[in-house]
């Protein structure tokens, strides 16, 4: 079978000849003996990320390159690009996380953010026919190739860059893996100019916020993608803010790299136990249909009734036996939603991938998995940290464009620095489980002050926030004064979710519909 470079992450390739060794530290995992793909792929190490970053693959499984005006698959890709010589074992979904390690020289920035497009005139939501349109003006004017699902177009690609649809519209841009955070500001600033420059001309705006201030769910027209509507229809038996999370909520994201097991691990107890304190800094969503909700972080809310068997703190993570096999034991057993198949999403809530592995899916019964399977079971897994190739920092509410290059300034600097990173992990190392999970539960409520210990959440925010200062001035890029955007917020207290309030009840005249304006894009 053969794993793909996916956004310029280190991926391996493997045959039925090749054997993968994942040790303790993850170090050992070394990859030999490539056959050369049908397609023509090149042999690859797994320390080789620049190697498989030269290498475009679209979403067809194919080596290729870029077509002017090209069109390209929908995605998930595709059962065709992995050919399977024997069923899956859970050491190759092991093998599969491991690939993901490369050295820190190769370490990148992956941002993702999404955004409310919304008629200018009337505040109503785009309907996907003005969403289509938008696309196709992308495409043409700034030499996007488009994604089509059917007959739909669903989202646009370039290089590493892909603009995708959440399902009530919400427009994402996936960033490259850039490997300053100048690159992550330029490459947000150019997406922005891009959508301005044509939705502008159709009297469309954009609004950066974690949840939507003013619409209802049976105002906002959902995005014809198959997945979607599985989603939409299991999601009311596992939560009561599922919908809530699908149609009405944005997020920005970081994705970072590691260099081992050992090192996954450290990051990702760091990342789960600063999240609530990354969500206190964004917090942005304090409204729900017109009026106050009672939160800072309504989007952060959310996520804890949505579908607890794929959400949450991840206990498991901070255990001795943590480590990529773990992971792999935790996501086999979450229920998968879907399997793509011939082009069309399958229905198999309920069932998990163990039962995939075993061949005992009734949706499709006795076909076993494929690698691309996993890799897309993975991407429906949602805790605050997730781990795949590498880890997602998702914690943190959609915001205004200054506040997007400010979440990976701050994940940057206490994850890719040695010293803030092992500091980090020495002021968290006696929190207790139930202590993470209160901060989780109430800082959606009280952000940074929220009760901590002897002090307030803000006090260790402002720790953190030095240690995140040092490590940007240890990279040497100039990087700091990404962080100003959070610095203001760490030295008053105020959330943004604060302020929004504080003019809702003052200068607003307690209406929501000048937010429209106030974080227009």
């Amino acid at each position: 079978m053969v794993l793909l470079s996916r956004a310029g992450l280190s991926y391996c390739m493997r045959t039925e000849a090749t054997r993968c060794r994942v040790g303790k530290t993850g170090n050992n995992f070394e990859l030999s003996k490539v056959k050369e793909a049908s397609v023509g792929f090149l042999q690859l190490s797994c320390n080789s990320a620049t190697k498989a970053q030269n290498l475009h693959i679209d979403h067809a499984g194919v080596g290729s390159r870029r077509v002017h005006g090209g069109i390209v698959a929908a995605s998930p890709p595709t059962e065709d690009a992995v050919v399977v010589a024997d069923p899956l074992t859970k050491d190759d979904l092991v093998q599969y996380l491991a690939s993901g390690c490369k050295p820190k020289e190769n370490w990148r920035i992956g941002t993702e953010h999404e955004k409310f497009g919304f008629e200018l005139g009337s505040l109503c939501p785009m309907k996907y026919e003005q969403i289509a349109e938008l696309l196709h003006g992308i495409s043409e004017r700034f030499d996007w190739d488009k994604i089509m699902e059917g007959n739909n177009i669903i989202g646009l690609k370039q290089g590493n860059q892909s603009i995708s649809l959440e399902p009530g519209g919400q427009f994402e841009l996936s960033g490259a893996p850039l490997e300053t955070l100048h690159q992550t500001c330029a490459e947000v600033n150019s997406h922005l100019y891009q959508v301005k420059a044509v939705a502008e001309e159709m009297n469309i705006g954009f609004l950066g916020i974690g949840f939507q201030p003013k619409w209802r769910i049976k105002d906002i027209p959902m995005m014809p993608k198959g997945r979607y509507e599985i989603m939409r229809n299991y999601m009311p038996k596992v939560g009561s803010l599922g919908l809530d999370m699908m149609f009405r909520t944005c997020t920005v994201q970081v994705n970072l790299d590691f260099s081992s097991e050992a090192d996954m691990i450290r990051k990702f107890r760091a990342g789960l136990a600063l999240q609530p304190i990354a969500t206190a800094l964004f917090a942005n969503s304090p409204f729900t249909e017109g009026k106050p909700n009672g939160y800072l972080s309504m989007r952060s809310q959310i996520w804890t009734d949505t579908d607890k068997d794929r959400t949450g703190m991840l206990p498991f993570v901070f255990d001795d036996s943590f480590g990529f096999e773990r992971y792999v034991d935790y996501a086999l057993d979450v229920p998968m939603y879907f399997v793509y198949r011939k082009k069309k999403y399958i229905d198999c809530t309920g069932m998990t991938f163990r039962d995939f592995m075993a061949g005992e899916l009734p949706c499709i019964p006795g076909e076993l998995p494929t690698l691309n399977d996993w890799e897309n079971h993975l991407t429906t897994i949602f805790p605050e940290v997730r781990l795949k190739r590498y880890l997602e920092m998702r914690g943190a509410d959609g915001g205004p464009w200054r506040r997007l290059c400010a979440l990976p300034a701050f994940w940057v600097g206490v994850l890719y620095d040695e010293v803030s990173l092992q500091s980090i992990l020495d002021m968290t190392a006696d929190w207790t489980q139930e202590e993470r999970e209160m901060l989780r539960n109430k800082v959606p409520v009280s952000g940074l002050k929220t009760p901590f210990r002897d002090g307030l959440l803000r006090h260790v925010a402002e720790d953190v926030l030095k240690l995140a200062k040092d490590g940007l001035e240890r990279r040497g890029f100039k990087e700091s004064g990404f962080l100003n955007e959070v610095a203001e917020v760490v030295k008053t207290g105020v959330t943004p979710a604060e302020k929004l309030l504080e003019l809702y009840h003052g200068k607003w005249e307690q209406s929501v519909d000048p937010v429209f304006e106030e974080l227009l894009y």
